[in-house]
């Protein structure tokens, strides 16, 4: 039997099959062979459990899955003491589960309640897309409990609270467990963006939330090879019956190679993690001392405005942070163009370390004054700290810094 988070990473999700493969293969196969017409009936009615077509699932897809399920669970009980199941969906990328979640919660005419400092793929969802499909969304400082009570008083056509901690790329933390307390209390549901903290750091089910989310890119493939996404939530049957329709009539199913990949990637999630969040702490230590840096967010920082949160519901602060780069949106770009060793790159979770500026990569389709309010000022450098050697990174930074 499992007993550690590690030996999860590496085992969760597996069922051998008939060739007794030590890893999970890749099904490269469109479609499946039924053994009579009766079998087909069966298996598109739900009476019998198998496989059908490419995009309503595969076994590469399906394991993987598992996986993740097995990971955001872990160790968690529900109300009646037994250990907490949910299911999780793969999908073709992050947006793609962010799309099938609103989809599926959130019908016209009703609204979405957030909090500034969103990735800005989310934040276009919300603000150019939903908006044509007649949902609207409230955003409200999720700091602010009063503000967020009020919004859900006020406000009675909200049916899903989106959250997303540490947030992007402010690395904004909010309390996920007063949030979802709040919004249960008005019957509203509860997501969580979890693609920053992973479930090695943190697990939004053990506060309460109806779904958490992933883009499975990042981190949990760890090495930039797939690009992935996953929404998981603790309705069996919600997930296997409207969010499953969502998701199969979108297009937004996974594919069995980028599924391998992230299988794979996942096996080593607590061994990166450790390493990516030892090595975060040092370089915000460094950065928060630079002369040529205004200030960093960190949630590892005592004088981060969002210690108290991360402490109580992440076990560590993380491997991203930001700072903002003295002589804002020109010293941004320059600091970037000197570095050497770090990638620019506008994604995160890498072994490698990557760096972006988001007011001219990422967040370049928000306006600036949305931006600005949001915390991403001009010279704000997003970081997503690697595995490589410590002292090479700094040293990295430092000449980059100083030119």
């Amino acid at each position: 039997m499992m007993q550690g988070f590690g030996s999860a990473c590496v085992h969760a999700g597996f069922e051998a099959e008939e060739h007794r493969s030590h890893l999970t293969p890749i099904y490269a196969s469109s479609t499946y062979l039924f053994d009579s017409a009766e079998q087909a009936v069966d298996l598109f009615t739900g009476k019998e459990k198998g496989f059908i077509y490419g995009r309503f699932g595969n076994p590469t897809i399906e394991q993987t899955a598992a996986k993740i399920a097995a990971l955001e669970a872990y160790g968690l009980k529900n109300t009646h003491g037994t250990p907490l199941e949910v299911k999780a969906i793969l999908h073709a990328s992050g947006m793609a589960a962010v799309s099938t979640l609103l989809f599926a919660t959130v019908s016209t005419q009703q609204k979405v309640l957030s909090h500034l400092s969103l990735y800005g793929g989310t934040q276009e969802l919300i603000d150019k897309v939903l908006p044509d499909c007649g949902i609207q969304t409230v955003l409200v400082d999720f700091h602010d409990l009063n503000a967020v009570e009020e919004k859900l008083k006020s406000e009675p056509s909200i049916a899903l609270v989106y959250i997303e901690t540490p947030a992007n790329p402010t690395i904004q933390c909010v309390d996920i467990e007063a949030i979802t307390q709040l919004a249960h209390q008005y019957g509203k549901k509860v997501a969580c963006d979890n693609t920053f903290a992973t479930p090695y750091l943190q697990q939004p089910f053990a506060f309460g939330v109806d779904f958490v989310l992933h883009s499975t890119t990042k981190f949990l493939n760890g090495h930039g090879t797939a690009i992935g996404g996953v929404l998981l939530g603790r309705d069996i049957e919600f997930m296997s019956t409207r969010v499953t329709k969502h998701h199969r009539l979108l297009g937004a199913n996974a594919n069995a190679f980028d599924a391998f990949l992230l299988n794979n990637g996942i096996k080593t999630l607590e061994l990166r993690m450790q390493r990516h969040c030892s090595n975060a702490e040092q370089v915000a230590s460094f950065l928060s001392n630079h002369a040529e840096v205004a200030f960093v967010n960190y949630l590892g920082l005592e004088h981060h405005p969002d210690a108290a949160i991360a402490k109580k519901q992440m076990k560590h602060a993380g491997a991203l942070l930001s700072f903002e780069v003295k002589g804002g949106f020109e010293a941004g770009k320059k600091f970037i163009n000197q570095l050497q060793l770090c990638t620019s790159a506008v994604s995160l979770g890498t072994c490698d370390t990557l760096i972006s500026h988001p007011a001219s990569t990422t967040h370049v389709g928000v306006p600036r004054e949305l931006r600005l309010q949001s915390g991403i000022t001009d010279g704000l450098i997003r970081m997503s700290v690697g595995i490589e050697t410590i002292d090479d990174i700094i040293n990295d930074l430092n000449t980059a810094l100083k030119k």
